[in-house]
């Protein structure tokens, strides 16, 4: 299948690209980035040098996927979304040695214009509204909104929302899969 490099992108040697994968205008993918099959990278994307990104994740225009980040398969980093890797950043000091790792579970949306702040973990098929900020680790299946981001809701790996409580213990059905969820103890899970 190969992969689609426009002439405009810098691809630096050394950097592993999976087969199937797109890499649009103006994109800079460093040396010591790895990243899995059919992925699509799109205007104006910078990925870095310590940077591990799945399969099959779309990472859409103006996104710079810094040093310490994962993205695992299946994630969706919506356009101008943003990740840090330092904590507490200053100008006239150097803190290359204090990057805080982020991953991005599985099956994870980051809507347009979110940021996550460095050291987090988000869990697989959470949701990230547009415009959030997440602080803290996301829980799997969340729903994510505002500044700072809070918990809103649970979401199916379909990206239908799910009629459950945010605590307790239910069950419910994603309208358009029909597979089943259940929240028990703070966690949501898929049954079936």
């Amino acid at each position: 299948m190969g992969v689609t490099i426009h002439p405009t992108a810098i691809v630096d040697e050394g950097a592993q690209i999976g087969d199937g994968c797109r890499v649009w205008q103006w994109v800079h993918i460093s040396s010591g980035a790895r990243i899995g099959r059919a992925c699509s990278f799109g205007q104006n994307v910078f990925v870095g040098n310590d940077v591990r990104i799945g399969d099959n994740v779309k990472v859409q225009n103006n996104v710079s996927v810094y040093d310490a980040v994962t993205l695992e398969d299946d994630v969706f980093c919506g356009p101008s979304m943003v990740f840090t890797n330092v904590h507490n950043p200053r100008s006239a000091i150097v803190r290359k040695d204090e990057y805080r790792r982020t991953l991005v579970r599985r099956g994870a949306t980051l809507g347009a214009n979110s940021t996550i702040v460095c050291g987090v973990t988000i869990g697989q098929y959470s949701f990230v509204g547009a415009g959030a900020v997440v602080t803290h680790d996301v829980p799997d299946y969340a729903l994510m909104v505002g500044v700072p981001a809070r918990h809103a809701g649970w979401i199916s790996q379909h990206g239908e929302r799910l009629e459950l409580p945010l605590r307790g213990d239910a069950t419910a059905t994603c309208i358009h899969t029909g597979q089943r969820y259940e929240l028990r103890g703070g966690q949501c899970s898929m049954v079936a």
